[in-house]
């Protein structure tokens, strides 16, 4: 049993049908091609063949099939954090009761396939709100993907969605890190709630450590002072720059009352040239970091949306930027808080965009790094309050504390595999709120920025130019370095 946090106790109490609460993921996989392609079993022998060895020796549609037979016929039950039910919205306890047909879907898709009708499914999905007498989870497994490309491996997804109170975004890459295998080898017969349980240690890991109520008592207590010093340090450094106040996002289309309809978006971008830009940008007086480029690439996509829908507002457009507050291993529960960014739209020129990002998320990190995790809590508690406020009761929803979240989440640097079938993908889905209608979440792997572009398409419209939007601001940026 485990207390829900301040952090939780809010993204409970925000759910609503319209503003569900929950993040997914959706994850692209290769299927082997060393397989045979015809089906060497009768569906009717396949639970009866429910081993390993033979999941693992089809391929095409037959290694999906199977694959969905596998786990449906298991009968295994979750492993934490895939086990914890909300009790009063107050604790998490381990559920006893596991129903896999509300948890688990087998899907294939219908022809003729495109990618933009498998991303409708995928958005359909992510619009509906998951039940709170379960476990808050979703897992799909989808076939009838095509290549994209004409000799490409055949693929499937796994679409896994979670309420965002059991994990942010670096305990859910984590999660999925420790579940998948680094081997190409290696057979794994658990479905993916139970993958965790190949490890014992990965069990132990992802827990939250266990505190007494007084430790916690004491945190709190000592953090009031500190708190207070840097609320003051805030009203100090208010003319500084960099500094960006809860105060001064303009009001954009992006802030609006939102509906239940969710369209999903993906992009993808080499880390190589985003790296590349970050050195070759930088100077003695501006040491770049990834994120400042990445932060630069999407204020000039939404700058770009916003001038051809004739609404780019005269000040600059201020994001939410995701901080992880982790100092241990665990890869459950949500540890994070949040730093105000000056996107720099108001600006043509490309580099003043960079230096306004660059220095509020400097100001920002700085911050939070005088402070302790507990601290930064109740620090933002505080500064955030009256966002807080409005979000839990829609009062002002064109009026908010900052126009957009951008979330840069660090993923897998070796390559991942599930029963030989190599992940290529993985594309984050997040959350939209009354007045705010958009979301944009990346997420790292290999060599490559997987881009997740969630918006309410019922109030934004051409949403689907964003990705290409996203393409144009990058090549903005590599122009400068090639000027010079």
């Amino acid at each position: 049993m485990r207390l829900t946090s301040l952090v939780e106790q809010l993204l409970l109490l925000l759910e609503k049908r319209k503003q569900p609460m929950h993040v997914g993921g959706l994850f692209l996989f290769d299927i082997p091609t060393s397989y045979p392609t015809s089906d060497p079993c009768p569906s009717n022998e396949l639970s009866n063949k429910a081993d390993a060895t033979y999941y693992a020796s089809t391929s095409g549609s037959h290694f999906v099939k199977a694959l969905a037979q596998q786990i449906r016929h298991a009968n295994i039950q979750p492993t934490f954090p895939f086990n914890q039910v909300l009790h009063n919205l107050t604790v998490w306890k381990p559920s006893h009761k596991f129903d896999s047909y509300y948890h688990f879907h087998h899907t294939i898709l219908p022809k003729p396939h495109s990618v933009t009708r498998f991303l409708k499914y995928i958005s359909d999905v992510h619009s509906n709100i998951l039940d709170k007498a379960h476990p808050l989870w979703e897992c799909h497994l989808i076939e009838g993907i095509e290549p994209e490309v004409e000799g490409q491996p055949q693929r499937f997804a796994l679409y896994f969605k979670i309420h965002h109170a059991l994990v942010d975004g670096i305990a859910a890459m984590r999660l999925v890190e420790r579940s998948l295998s680094p081997l190409a080898t290696e057979t794994m017969s658990l479905p993916p709630w139970a993958l965790l349980s190949r490890h014992p240690t990965n069990l132990e890991r992802i827990a939250p450590p266990k505190r007494k109520v007084t430790q916690l008592l004491k945190e709190q207590v000592a953090s009031i002072k500190p708190v207070l010093q840097e609320l003051k340090h805030d009203h100090q450094q208010r003319d500084t720059p960099g500094y960006v106040s809860t105060l001064q996002a303009p009001s954009s289309p992006l802030n609006q009352k939102i509906t239940q309809s969710r369209q999903l978006l993906t992009a993808d971008i080499k880390l190589s040239r985003l790296q590349r830009l970050a050195d070759e940008l930088s100077s003695t007086d501006l040491k770049l970091s990834l994120n400042d480029v990445i932060l630069a690439v999407c204020s000039g996509a939404l700058r770009q949306y916003l001038l051809e829908l004739d609404e780019l507002p005269d000040k600059p457009l201020t994001a939410f930027v995701p901080v992880s507050l982790r100092k241990d291993d665990s890869a459950s529960g949500n540890q994070a808080s949040l730093v105000l960014c000056n996107l720099g739209t108001h600006f043509v020129d490309a580099r003043q965009r960079l230096q306004a990002i660059h220095d509020s998320m400097t100001v920002g990190k700085d911050k939070f790094g005088r402070m302790q995790q507990t601290q930064v809590i109740n620090y933002s508690a505080v500064a955030y309050a009256w966002e807080g406020l409005n979000l839990l009761t829609n009062l002002y929803p064109k009026k908010q504390a900052y126009n957009i979240l951008i979330s840069n989440i660090p993923g897998p640097k070796q390559p991942l595999y599930w029963n030989g079938a190599k992940l290529s993908a993985l594309y984050p889905a997040s959350i939209l709120l009354d007045g705010q209608a958009l979301n944009i979440t990346l997420a790292s792997y290999l060599d490559q920025l997987h881009i997740g572009i969630l918006g309410c398409d019922d109030i934004l419209p051409h949403l689907e130019r964003l990705p290409e939007l996203l393409e144009q601001a990058l090549k903005q940026l590599e122009a400068l370095v090639d000027s010079d």
